[in-house]
């Protein structure tokens, strides 16, 4: 069986990224072997979206299980869509993560653990506009008569993430801290590639 891993790193010995659809690797590890495809995660930066086509990616490539950190509510009604079976809450190592799953160790979800945009940021943005976002919102609506806006669909509510222990708690945010050092690193290295070429 083909079981997908949101990871920090392309190797079965890097942490399990708490992310699913902004981690940076997907391994796709074959239980039996444990022989895995190392996918990069082309939807790590996208605007929006980026659990949908990182949960497109994952069931592509024939996975029938996603092991992860948390997933958002549009991760998880694709992957469900899909037919994936999802587990969350997941730390350690990849490596660590599969033998787990095989000895039956980890339980699925009912529902997404995350809410919208997880890991996007607080967005206090200030407006791109000439104004500069410096307005009050003290319109009336004028001109606005007869004006309907338009009908959102309704978000389905969105249960708290499961409680983990201290030390799970402990691992993920080293997890994470070693994915912000590792991004840091790619991103100093690419500073330094453009001054050279100055």
């Amino acid at each position: 069986m083909k079981v997908a891993v949101s990871a920090a790193a392309a190797s079965l010995d890097a942490a399990v990224d708490p992310r699913f659809g902004r981690c940076p690797y997907f391994l796709v590890v074959e239980t039996e072997t444990m022989q895995f495809e190392a996918l990069q995660n082309t939807s790590m930066y996208a605007p929006s979206g980026a659990g949908i086509q990182a949960a497109q990616t994952v069931a592509g490539k024939g996975a029938g299980v996603v092991l992860t950190g948390s997933l958002g509510p549009n991760a998880y009604q694709a992957l469900s869509a899909a037919g994936v079976k999802m587990i969350t809450g997941v730390t350690g190592t990849v490596r660590e993560a599969v033998e787990s799953y095989k000895k039956g160790e980890l339980a699925g979800v009912s529902g997404p653990t995350a809410g919208m945009g997880y890991g996007m940021g607080a967005g206090f943005g200030m407006g791109m506009g000439r104004g500069g976002g410096r307005g009050r919102g003290m319109g009336r609506g004028m001109g606005m008569r007869g004006f309907v806006p338009p009908a959102y669909p309704s978000v389905p509510s969105v249960p708290p993430m499961p409680q983990v222990s201290k030390e799970q708690e402990v691992q993920m945010l080293r997890n994470q801290m070693e994915l912000l050092q590792a991004q840091l690193d790619q991103i100093m290295k690419r500073l330094e590639e453009l001054r050279e070429k100055k």
